[in-house]
């Protein structure tokens, strides 16, 4: 499709109703901070269904990854998660995990924007946002620490400049403050516990914000890795939208489960019961689309009460079906009160989008990234703007 001539998008108020639905968000708005490739970001309005969209390197992968980091408080589990993603987690030198490389320290500022190498250049990653007429924040920051032992004994990290802590010698460490509380690591035990994946739960990171479930882009993973989520919701009514879920690519589908491997209690495999076929069979033999969509409804069921993220939604999934996995997303969402933040830069994902969010009244929101002179600016569009964007096929992407 060819682009025409850019048209200057008019915006108008929000209508009561929208704003009476928009209330009720987890996230109202969304302001982040030196992270990644992101220096400054303001983003003054969310949807209950939010696509983010926008040339390559301009942050869409990086707006989810602050978001699952916020959910959970910062947990360290989730950051070495993302930070392996991308292939970004430490190297030890010695097999036996009693020294390390110091340089392999500061793997962890490709977090930090501009990549900075030496301690004293690290600036704060802030993450903030307004949820249910409340602040949520989240800070991260590499300080200088050093280990005191107070009067009962107890060994304490006390974070504080390299000329400020008594001449005990200062180890660099990651500090994280929430409302919640504050946590101290040092980047050697971090990453002591990266390699023996050992992450002890600190009393002030407990708990989550919210439950929050992430779809990576790839939809080539076995079934058996989606078997925890699928034992949430086995037995229950919602095993019904599964199977509806799965019906938008292929009708004949009337049942679904997981099921051990032969010879293997552990491992796990989705099989699927079908109208033309007389035994189960296994999910994969299905194809992508199919276990894309598996992977989606799974994640957006287990979101209940939280976030659902998404990266390239479209991955997979023929435009013959992406308007009805859109109507699923939008009506699962309202129901579960999952608030959905999906990113594409795919003209039939977000045609799709703007089509079911016409129908969804106040829920759909796109997100528009896009970089100029080393910033990344957003712009805001709601359905009605949507239509008017589609209609004039301005470029969105």
């Amino acid at each position: 499709m060819k682009c025409a001539r850019k048209t200057k998008i008019k915006f108008a108020n929000p209508t009561g109703r929208r704003e009476s639905r928009m209330s009720d968000l987890h996230y109202l708005d969304l302001h982040i901070r030196g992270f990644r490739g992101i220096k400054d970001l303001k983003i003054p309005k969310l949807g209950r269904v939010t696509l983010v969209t926008g040339k390559n390197n301009t942050g869409k992968s990086s707006v989810l990854e602050s978001l699952r980091l916020h959910t959970q408080n910062g947990a360290h589990r989730v950051l070495l998660n993302i930070l392996e993603s991308r292939e970004e987690h430490l190297r030890f030198v010695d097999e036996d995990e009693r020294s390390y490389d110091p340089d392999y320290a500061f793997h962890v500022s490709s977090l930090f924007h501009g990549f900075p190498q030496d301690l004293e250049d690290f600036g704060p990653i802030v993450i903030s946002a307004h949820g249910k007429s409340r602040l949520m924040r989240l800070s991260m920051q590499v300080k200088w620490a050093a280990e005191t032992i107070d009067s009962n004994g107890n060994r304490k990290l006390i974070p504080g400049q390299q000329s400020f802590l008594g001449g005990v010698e200062p180890v660099p460490a990651l500090v994280t403050e929430t409302e919640e509380g504050d946590q101290i690591w040092t980047l050697d035990t971090m990453y002591r516990q990266t390699r023996m994946r050992r992450w002890p739960a600190p009393r002030s990171y407990g708990r989550s914000r919210m439950p929050c479930v992430f779809v990576s882009p790839y939809s080539g993973e076995r079934t058996g890795a989606l078997s925890h989520l699928w034992r949430e919701i086995a037995l229950t009514d919602l095993e019904e939208e599964v199977v509806k879920a799965l019906g938008i690519i292929d009708p004949d589908i009337f049942a679904v489960n997981m099921v051990d491997e032969e010879n293997n209690s552990r491992a796990r495999t989705a099989m699927v019961r079908t109208k033309n076929i007389p035994r189960p069979i296994p999910l994969r033999s299905f194809g992508d689309g199919l276990n894309r969509l598996f992977a989606i409804i799974l994640s957006l069921i287990n979101a209940r009460g939280g976030l659902l993220l998404v990266d390239e939604i479209e991955n997979g999934l023929h435009h013959s079906v992406q308007l009805d996995a859109w109507r699923m997303i939008f009506r699962l969402a309202e129901k579960l009160d999952v608030q959905v933040f999906a990113t594409s830069h795919s003209l039939d994902a977000f045609e799709a989008f703007q089509e079911a969010a016409a129908e969804s009244p106040g829920d759909g929101v796109l997100l528009l990234l896009t970089r100029r002179h080393g910033r990344i600016f957003p712009t805001v569009l709601v359905e009605h703007e949507l239509a008017v964007a589609t209609r004039n096929q301005i470029e969105v992407r």
